[in-house]
């Protein structure tokens, strides 16, 4: 499976530097020229389309599937990570309002996450599947997936199976992840647990 990523178009929470999961706000009048900047880039060998069912990224693959014109299949495993009651505010925020959850460093933390919220390997669990199930149903097809950042950089870490530069990496709005012939990888979550980066 040939596997192009996008990260949908920017929202006000981006814009804000707000973190951003469950909330589903749609994208600013930026998100969607940014979206309509990449479809002119996208190649036209695309023969299908999966994505979040979250606004922001219906609305980039609408905007990106105006020339190829497919039907788009929305699946539920790539929505973004939901961070709990981080929603919505900035780490200033989040560090003031939550200073027990903040000085955990809960949002890295592998098997737990922000109250309310997914841990990374709830995240990765489910992202893996998603791929796998893809991978089964579209085995030598050139897929687009329009996705979110977090989701983004699970599916680069396990192309790579490696999470050692997952905290680094980013995969900006509007912007795309090229993925050749991906396998997606078949270790268990424990074991991808032992190459993120120490805290």
């Amino acid at each position: 499976m040939h596997l192009y990523v996008v990260r949908h178009g920017e929202t006000w929470a981006n814009a804000e530097q707000r973190y951003l999961g469950a909330l589903d706000p749609g994208l600013t009048e930026r998100g969607m020229q940014q979206a309509r900047a990449l479809e002119e880039q996208l190649p036209r060998n695309i023969e299908v389309i999966v994505v979040s069912p979250r606004l922001r990224a219906q609305q980039t693959a609408r905007i990106l599937n105006g020339e190829l014109n497919l039907p788009l299949e929305t699946m539920d495993c790539f929505r973004e990570r939901d961070v709990g009651v981080f929603e919505g505010l900035t780490q200033a925020e989040a560090r003031e309002r939550y200073p027990q959850l903040w000085s955990r460093n809960i949002t890295r933390q592998w098997a737990i996450g922000p109250t309310g919220g997914e841990s990374i390997a709830a995240v990765v669990i489910r992202v893996q599947q998603g791929l796998a199930e893809l991978a089964a149903l579209h085995p030598s097809r050139t897929v687009l997936l329009v996705v979110h950042g977090f989701v983004a950089k699970t599916i680069r870490a396990l192309a790579k199976d490696d999470f050692s530069d997952f905290f680094d990496w980013q995969l900006s709005n509007g912007s795309l992840l090229v993925l050749e012939n991906l396998k997606t990888s078949l270790r268990s979550p424990e074991v991808l647990k032992n190459t993120l980066p120490a805290l």
